[in-house]
């Protein structure tokens, strides 16, 4: 059928390129060559033997009756000779569902920029009728060329010449064929019409609906992914460029060295990841406009790497020193991409190395004197043997679309929103996501500065203690720093969020965690608080010390040696360690927490993970590499329909998610080349050797094979542990565990204690924010190779910073970590640390849960752990999809607990609250808001939170100026006036009374 409107002559010369770019076998490296010889210099060798070639096979392919062509040459033969559209062109690029168009980064000049206008919108209504035909017409390329007057040059190298100067696509091609390993046909060349090729009155035909290129057949079956994720990818995008290393490596730098400094201060501030994903973007865009000029040569860009620079102006010019310094600086356009792997390395640097707690432990409380050499080695293996974790896992943990790590869909939402100007009606709301960020950040940043400096009472919100502030009991119920947070009621986001953003945790996942409030915190714990168990009333419902048989904090320095060796004659003499209640409760469900997440991970995921497995290693052994593969038109994704279990649901990721499958996202990433495995191994054995080399040559009293068990801990968990997290948002810690398996086999070690703890803890804690990383450049589609090294650069250089800066500050701040330091410098979190050490390396588990021991009945809750979640997954395994038994996840009920304490009551249920109200509630009853807005909601909430509290404490409370650094009155002081703030206990005792089971 032919369109409305002018069809242009065809010259022979078109049609014989034509011809050779469906026959040519040249190289892709060859034809990119001569493309550009050819455009740069017509007369050149080059340009002469191509067309030379192009005519003689033309003429080859007409007077050869011998050879008959084959189908595909028939079909382009046809619509060659008669183009559906005006000055129909042969070069025409292909792509499929979710590849957009190779396109170069465009430069400033005048003569190359293009805008975007009506014209070059593709235009449906003169597509009707023409669609359906087209499809069967066009099996292997779209049409979208136009012809171009007054000018010498063919009309197929103009089209070339356009996708260079990288205009913005505005054709999608048909899905039924591959992009070519980026879009490109024959030789490689990467075509693509623009809106410089086009003529007055000329129409742009689309071959395909655009609904289904924003929405392929194999996206995501999961809404959140899909509200926050595109399903689209830019191979022409630069990444790999110096302002993204030099942005990456300042934020490492910047970010881990003020976070190091305030970590060892009280009261603390944490400079966060979403900081850095905020300010980078208008840096990025600064750049652009300050480095780059009009006549700076087009830049080609492939797979996030420069390929060629075309020189717009005169070479014989040429090019002083600073202006190519200024070129190399300004490659590529500031983008999506880059801003990716700008936030990626501020995520893995901007948290203080937990080895670093150790060494200031080691330095002022056990008066060791650890070299700068050990500082390093055991900071830097501490780091980076997460990454082995994270990359020998990820077929588990990253590929798998069911692993949607909720975490990361607030910053490709922010992603999306900054670098995207798509704005599409949500339920009568035409607000941008743009907008609709920035009036969110300003109120969520104005708004701060009320429950943060002005009236902290509406953050601390125990208004019903306010009429009874001295009963112990309503303190108990109702209060909200040692109460149980029964009126779930606060005015403060970092209340709201503090056990992480409600709005990113499915409702199922919250409904668990709000299910084991109820029943561990609000149903067991009064009962067995007032009923004096385990002697807890005479101590604080919740708190997060620990206490002697006086009921006062206990002191650790009164069981220790002056070499910090363990006294037994002076804990006999001083008194046992006892725990509040909701303490016992929280080692209960931690206990359960540990076991279940093996048995919940082998009922319901077991099959998936052996199947993976042996995928794997028949791929390694045939050594075979996942291309890309475009999927069939009409062909829905057998993830959206069916799954390995009958009667699964996919709308959301729950208990029983498979990991079988492949959407859009993991298709996509087959056109970059993977970081080989060697590479985590060979991580993995050089991190190894390293801490060896740290237990075994320096004074920790950790023998090798105490590292080995530590590291084995961590293998035999972190698919679990990172299964739940990717699932649910809700984090399982081994720090506990870990504490105690150290405290029983190397008892009275407690230097080897926080060691074994950094390395098992920390490796899996790190490797979990790795996965989640490799998760978000999965999404964002960065390539595997280069998020590696950009993961290692920035580690690397914030573990360096940190030990840098720590040394300077035991050199020049006077008495740090004692309670006479300057500005607050005590090590709070150092302290911590040093106090758990303490307890379980040096006091030992054996005295909290050993034979006769007051908490023996704890280790119950493991075979707890251990039998529940099989009882469950046989009665789920037979109900349908959908089901309660389905949703109920016991590692998450019982591991989400862990915050308490020091998170209270409080922040558990409002957190829950929010979290129905949209993630359940504004879900089904305004769907499109909440796929447009919820995760820029987020992201706007937490970064406005984050730089009110910045903004607060570095120009208030720091330095103390004005009134406002010291305001008091009734809204600052009403919460702290009574029993809540101050965490009476229950029963007293009078002076000199005991409590206990000797007293």
């Amino acid at each position: 059928m032919t369109p409305r409107g002018r069809i242009g002559s065809r010259s022979t010369e078109d049609q014989s390129y034509q011809s050779f770019l469906l026959t040519s076998t040249v190289s892709k490296n060859q034809h990119w060559d001569d493309e550009f010889d050819e455009d740069i210099n017509p007369d050149s060798d080059a340009a002469f033997l191509r067309r030379h070639r192009s005519i003689d096979r033309d003429n080859c392919d007409l007077g050869d009756q011998a050879t008959k062509p084959g189908l595909l040459q028939r079909v382009f033969a046809f619509m060659s000779r008669s183009p559906l559209l005006r000055g129909s062109s042969s070069t025409t690029d292909v792509a499929s569902f979710g590849a957009l168009l190779n396109q170069g980064s465009r430069s400033q000049s005048e003569d190359w920029d293009l805008t975007d206008d009506d014209n070059n919108i593709q235009r449906r209504d003169q597509r009707k009728g023409k669609a359906s035909a087209l499809r069967s017409a066009t099996s292997f390329a779209s049409f979208g060329s136009r012809r171009r007057r007054d000018d010498g040059l063919s009309h197929s190298r103009r089209a070339r010449r356009a996708s260079l100067r990288g205009s913005s696509p505005k054709l999608i091609a048909d899905p039924g064929h591959p992009a070519g390993q980026g879009g490109h046909l024959g030789g490689g060349l990467p075509l693509t019409a623009t809106s410089e090729d086009e003529d007055e009155g000329d129409e742009v035909i689309s071959v395909i609906d655009d609904e289904e290129v924003l929405d392929p057949p194999d996206n995501s079956p999961y809404p959140q992914v899909r509200a926050s994720v595109a399903a689209t990818d830019d191979i022409s995008a630069s990444i790999n460029t110096p302002r993204m290393w030099i942005l990456s490596l300042l934020c490492a730098l910047v970010g881990s060295a003020t976070n190091l400094f305030f970590s060892l201060r009280y009261p603390s501030v944490a400079i966060t990841p979403v900081i850095a994903l905020v300010i980078v973007h208008p840096l990025g865009r600064a750049w652009d406009r300050l480095l780059r000029r009009p006549d700076d040569p087009t830049e080609i860009f492939e797979y996030g790497n420069r390929v060629r620079a075309i020189e717009m102006q005169d070479p014989l010019l040429g090019r002083s020193r600073m202006s190519c310094l200024r070129l190399w600086l300004a490659q590529g356009r500031w983008n999506g991409k880059e801003h990716a792997c700008v936030y990626i390395s501020s995520n893995v640097s901007f948290g203080f190395a937990f080895a670093t707690d150790v060494i200031v432990e080691q330095s002022k409380f056990y008066h060791q004197d650890p070299s700068i050499v050990y500082q390093l080695l055991l900071t830097i293996s501490t780091q980076i043997l997460g990454y082995s974790f994270a990359g020998l896992t990820r077929r588990y943990l990253v590929r798998p679309p069911s692993m949607i790590w909720p975490g990361t869909l607030m910053s490709t939402a922010m992603f999306t929103t900054m670098h995207s100007p798509e704005n599409k009606s949500a339920n009568g709301w035409m607000v941008s996501r743009w907008k609709f960020f920035l009036l969110v950040w300003s109120g969520a940043f104005a708004w701060y500065f009320l429950p943060g400096l002005l009236m902290p009472a509406l953050s601390y919100f125990n208004v019903v203690t306010w009429f009874a502030p001295k009963n112990v009991v309503v303190a108990n119920l109702f209060g909200v720093s040692s109460g149980l947070g029964l009126f779930p009621m606060t005015f403060d986001w970092a209340q709201i969020a503090y056990i992480g953003s409600p709005l990113l945790t499915p409702w199922w996942a919250a409904a668990n965690v709000v299910g084991g409030l109820v029943i561990v915190m609000w149903v067991m714990a009064p009962i067995l608080y007032y009923r004096n168990a385990l002697f807890s009333s005479f101590m604080p419902i919740i708190s997060s010390a620990v206490f002697d048989d006086t009921g006062k904090p206990y002191d650790v320095s009164r069981i220790l040696t002056q070499d910090y060796h363990f006294d037994h004659e002076a804990y006999s003499r001083y008194s046992k360690v006892y725990l509040p209640i909701t303490y016992v409760l929280s080692y209960g469900v931690q206990f359960a927490s540990l076991s279940a997440l093996v048995t919940h991970t082998l009922c319901w995921h077991g099959q998936d993970i052996w199947q993976q497995s042996k995928k794997s290693l028949a791929e390694d052994a045939r050594e075979s590499k996942n291309e890309y593969q475009p999927v069939k038109s009409g062909v829905r994704s057998t993830i959206s329909l069916a799954s390995t279990h009958s009667g699964r649901s996919t709308t959301e990721p729950d208990s029983s998610a498979s990991m079988s499958g492949e959407d859009v996202h993991s298709r996509l990433m087959h056109r970059y080349e993977d970081a080989p495995i060697i590479w985590y191994l060979t991580t993995f054995v050089a991190m190894l050797a390293i801490g060896i080399f740290v237990v075994e040559y320096y004074p920790v009293y950790l023998p090798w094979y105490g590292l080995l068990l530590a590291l084995s801990i961590t293998a035999l968990l972190f698919i679990p542990v990172g299964i739940v997290m990717a699932i649910t948002n809700q984090h399982s810690s081994l720090y506990l565990v870990s504490q105690l398996i150290c405290g029983a086999v190397f008892p009275g070690r407690p230097v080897a204690n926080m060691v074994f703890v950094t390395y098992c803890y920390i490796s899996s804690a790190q490797g979990v924010k790795f996965s989640s990383d490799l998760k978000l450049g999965h999404y964002m589609k960065i390539p595997p190779k280069l998020l590696f090294k950009v993961q290692m650069a920035a580690t690397l250089i914030s573990s360096i910073v940190q030990i840098g800066v720590l040394n300077w500050m035991f050199t020049c701040i006077p008495n740090i970590c004692t309670p006479e330091a300057i500005n607050g410098f005590t090590c709070p979190i150092a302290r911590v640390h040093f106090n758990g050490s303490i307890l379980w390396g040096v006091v030992g588990p054996q005295r909290f849960f050993g034979q006769g021991a007051l908490y023996r009945p704890l280790i119950w809750a493991f075979l707890i752990g251990f039998v529940a979640p099989p009882i469950l997954w046989l009665i789920g395994r037979r109900s349908t999809a959908g089901s309660l038994w389905r949703k109920i996840n016991l590692p998450v009920l019982f591991g989400s607990l862990s915050w308490i304490p020091p998170a209270t009551g409080l922040n558990f249920s409002v957190w829950a609250l929010v979290c129905f109200l949209f993630n359940s509630h504004l879900r089904r009853r305004a769907p499109a808001w909440w796929g447009k807005y919820t995760m820029t909601l987020s992201a706007a909430l937490d970064s406005g939170l984050a730089f009110g509290v910045v903004v607060v404490f570095f120009c208030f409370l720091y330095p103390g100026w004005g009134f406002l650094g010291k305001l008091e009155w009734w809204g600052t002081r009403v919460y702290k006036e009574g029993c809540d703030w101050q965490g009476c206990p229950y029963k007293t005792l009078a002076p000199g009374q005991h409590f206990g089971r000797g007293a």
